[in-house]
């Protein structure tokens, strides 16, 4: 070798709740781990074990000491304290490994728990780790700035993903959204340093070696780290020295092993001279690097998770989740002091929220064995999560409108009703309100013909608002429409309405004896919707019987919003099945970063039956049944809101249980054809998909927090997306994979899908995606100039629409 190395290591323990056992086991062994530590390191001053003086621990996140603080006695918690000011044990202030799923202030929430742990105790924590996962949201990075995380060491692994910028084992500057610096140590593989067989047993033994003595270990030692320097040189590495994690042994959230530091002395001894190999602590690294004073790259953009797909393979408790987060962000809308937090619901759901969120999607065997007790349990213990931050911030949320004067339901109530806008802007939009089989009206109970059976009066103005019912399971849904400013609240009643007796004969030639009504417009007479076309204020949508929707036209910019190159017609379902020619896990290995195989069978939906459901004031209604492979049924739902330029799509869908990989999408084809771009909301950040993001990163799908939006010249087409989080772009067909660069930005305006499902990792993803299940959409056009913000600020006010609640006014 032609310098002398340093081979800086740093000793942790991965954590992946639920995937090599039950979560609260995992819980109870990181807390464990961190007894056993201090204990080591007692035992290395104590004159007991001088062999472990030298050793030192990073917990790779403040959740592990979190529970530690939680459990252990006072000694020990001092103890631990004590040590990390000497340098001995560390702390990565992120508080677990986490996908996109999570939400920006909750992220920020839990970071802000570490940050005050080491303001608390004076620690002068200021670095991170995360090991295993793919990538980070743009927003990320500034959140970790906000708190204080000036220093990211990335060590992720690259099955089914890959690191940025085209290589690993490089420091650069991640430019946050608002300008500011995190300084990013790129990594390798999070037990990379396990392969160097420091650790008796800690990895594969492929060069056929037999140990028996520390001797023979020593010598596979050697042959593993000059071969790993060697190939450095030869790649022209530009420093002297190299960092790796590594673990006590082979495997996710592993013991601490002293036995390291043993071995490390024992190398020294004998090649110190030649490279040194050094145990120290994620906060002592970066001292170290910011003292090299390097010329470094500075990167801005979105470093996209390969990862963020796990989602996927759980639409159902997501949709439980992402319902969670709305009634989350209502809550501290409606109560922004927190007058009606009177326990720890909020808090304990963030809680609920985090480990939902965590990277982890399974147990390790969840495809090899899908019928195995424990997959099962921990599938279960994982939707948990999301069930329970949904259940305890419903608890809250009705808490806050008890507070606002909503009451339960009473016989003979007058029906009066409060709307309150929780959002910061003016609002128009509908508001919704159930009426129950029971209830009446001023005597009236609704039921049969629906029309203009109900007026919806605002008590402020005594205005008669614009109504429609629809029939639901429990009774009666009323819908209407109001204008309210920011955060304004209005009180209507609903009374009832004068029916006039409609004639028995009627002398038109709208409809014949035969009750259907098919004829086109003519002089005098504007026709009514139907399967053909439907019209409103703001667009035009026209439908071709065999395939579904054709044209969707923008009346207000007189231009086409479906794609030119769209394949499939919106909200068309596109089913995507490899076949297994090897194995169930196999199959799904060698698909690295495609998800799906080369050879898999895509099928479309065929329409087989239109037909419009509803027509009043408001809205038109009408529904698509089409044949998809993969699914017992496939429907959409459309509602054309008259208007305001809205359109409301549910597609709800029964899908068959399949072992092998598959992929289910729903087509969003659409596009503003004047200078547009794609911006999507992620974790913290508003981006331009492909184009705002790291060289070297993920393409292929993205996973949003409330949608997406299509810009153009003077107005935009925004898509919330109420449930399902999973986006991709472009062709569905099996391809090279492309990261992101500078030639590849015309990728941005390619046609996009919702990837609802998939179940394609061999390992722990859940591959039972039978059942039923609804997904909600919003598409509304924007007819002034706004900033993406704005953009998809309307995409989070119509996710999470207007507050209605019954009252009783005094």
């Amino acid at each position: 070798m032609s310098k002398k190395w340093k081979l800086q290591l740093i000793h942790h323990s991965h954590t992946d709740i639920g995937y090599t056992d039950r979560q609260e086991k995992i819980e109870q062994h990181h807390v464990d781990y961190i007894k056993a530590v201090i204990d080591i390191l007692e035992a290395s001053e104590n004159g007991s074990r001088p062999e472990w003086q030298g050793y030192k621990w990073t917990c790779e996140n403040y959740w592990q000491v979190e529970r530690f603080f939680e459990q252990a006695e006072t000694r020990d918690k001092q103890k631990f304290i004590d040590y990390v000011k000497a340098g001995k044990i560390d702390i990565s202030l992120t508080y677990l490994n986490m996908t996109e799923l999570v939400d920006n202030d909750i992220l920020d929430h839990m970071f802000k728990k570490g940050r005050a742990f080491s303001n608390q105790y004076q620690l002068g924590l200021d670095s991170a780790m995360t090991a295993d996962i793919n990538g980070f949201s743009w927003g990320y990075a500034e959140t970790m700035y906000q708190n204080g995380i000036i220093n990211l060491y990335s060590c992720l692994h690259t099955h089914h993903g890959m690191f940025p910028l085209y290589q690993k084992q490089i420091p650069f500057w991640w430019e946050t959204p608002k300008g500011n610096k995190v300084l990013v140590w790129n990594g390798d593989h999070y037990q990379i340093g396990n392969d160097f067989m420091l650790i008796p047993n800690s990895f594969r033994i492929d060069d056929g070696a037999e140990m028996t003595t520390l001797e023979d270990q020593l010598e596979v030692a050697e042959q593993r780290i000059f071969a790993y320097l060697d190939n450095l040189e030869q790649e022209g590495y530009p420093f002297d020295f190299v960092p790796n994690m590594i673990s006590g042994i082979m495997t996710d959230n592993s013991p601490p092993n002293p036995r390291l530091i043993e071995m490390i002395h024992c190398w020294n001894e004998k090649h110190g001279d030649q490279v040194e190999i050094e145990l120290i602590t994620l906060h002592q690294f970066f001292t170290f690097l910011r003292g090299q004073a390097l010329d470094l790259p500075v990167y801005a953009g979105d470093w996209t998770d390969w990862w963020a797909d796990g989602v996927g393979s759980t639409p159902a408790p997501t949709k439980i989740y992402r319902d969670a987060q709305r009634k989350y962000h209502l809550t501290q809308k409606l109560d922004p002091q927190a007058e009606c937090n009177k326990g720890s619901l909020v808090q304990e759901a963030e809680y609920q929220l985090m480990l939902y969120a965590e990277h982890t999607w399974g147990y390790a065997s969840s495809v090899s064995e899908p019928w195995n007790t424990l997959v099962n349990d921990l599938d279960y213990r994982k939707a948990a999560y999301a069930i329970n931050a949904n259940r305890f911030l419903s608890q809250q949320l009705d808490q806050v409108l008890r507070h606002r004067g909503e009451v339960p339901p009473s016989i003979d109530r007058e029906k009066y009703f409060k709307v309150v806008n929780p959002h910061d802007h003016p609002v128009t939009d509908y508001a919704m309100v159930p009426i129950k089989h029971w209830e009446h009206i001023d005597g009236r109970y609704l039921a049969g013909d629906l029309e203009k059976v109900v007026d919806v009066m605002d008590c402020q103005t005594n205005e008669r608002l614009t109504a429609q019912l629809t029939s639901i399971p429990s009774g009666v849904q009323i819908e209407f429409a109001i204008s309210l400013e920011a955060k304004e609240e209005r009180v209507v009643k609903l009374v009832k309405a004068d029916v006039p007796k409609q004639p028995r004969i009627k002398n038109y030639a709208h409809i014949g004896t035969d009750r259907v009504e098919d004829l086109a417009a003519y002089p005098g007479y504007a026709g009514i919707p139907n399967t053909h076309v439907l019209e409103s204020e703001h667009y035009r949508i026209s439908f071709d019987q065999t395939t579904g929707i054709t044209s969707l036209w923008d009346k207000w910019n007189d231009q086409e919003l479906i794609h030119q190159d769209a394949p499939y017609t919106p909200f068309a379902g596109v089913y995507e099945k490899t076949p297994i020619t090897t194995d169930a896990c196999t199959e799904r290995r060698l698909m690295g970063r495609n998800r799906k195989g080369r050879l898999a069978e895509r099928h479309h939906a065929h329409l087989k039956h239109i037909e419009v459901t509803k027509d009043g004031d408001l809205f038109t209604m009408l529904q698509m049944d089409f044949d998809l492979a993969g699914t017992q049924a496939y429907s959409v739902l459309l509602k054309l809101y008259k208007d305001i330029p809205k359109i409301a799509v549910t597609v709800r869908i029964q899908k068959q249980n399949e072992w092998a990989p598959e992929n289910l999408y729903i087509a969003l084809p659409f596009q503003m054809r004047r200078n547009g771009e794609l911006f999507i909301e992620k974790t913290g950040a508003m981006l331009r998909p492909v184009i705002d993001q790291l060289p070297g990163t993920n393409t292929e799908f993205y996973s949003l927090q409330n949608g997406l939006a299509f810009t153009g010249d003077e107005s935009a087409f925004v898509v919330a997306i109420k449930d399902t989080p999973l986006i991709t772009l472009g062709s569905l067909a099996h391809h090279p994979v492309e990261l992101a660069n500078p030639k590849l930005h015309e990728k941005n305006q390619q046609p996009v899908y919702s990837w609802v499902m998939n179940n394609f990792w061999e390992t722990n993803f859940k591959v039972d995606l039978s059942g039923f299940y609804e997904f909600d959409y919003q598409l509304y056009l924007v007819t002034e100039q706004q900033s993406p913000a704005q953009l998809m600020e309307k995409c989070q006010q119509l996710n999470q629409g207007l507050v209605a609640f019954p009252i009783n006014p005094e």
